[in-house]
């Protein structure tokens, strides 16, 4: 895979999302809410996988996205 269809990748499940938003605040979700979160998540994901290089792991753990 490519890093452009990387980036392209929705990294959130739709229907769990529009689910939680429905049930907290009975609001609708719009279509392009996956996109910008996952490209919210996928910077998360590279400041974590970056904290885990510069300990020296192989491995992301959760205190990585602190």
């Amino acid at each position: 895979m490519s890093n452009s269809e990387n980036e392209q990748e929705v990294l959130v499940v739709i229907s769990k999302l529009k689910n939680y938003i429905r049930s907290t605040a009975g609001m609708n979700t719009a279509g392009n809410v996956a996109s910008k979160l996952s490209g919210i998540v996928r910077n998360l994901c590279d400041q974590a996988i970056e904290n885990a290089k510069s300990d020296g792991r192989k491995t992301v753990m959760e205190k990585d996205f602190s």
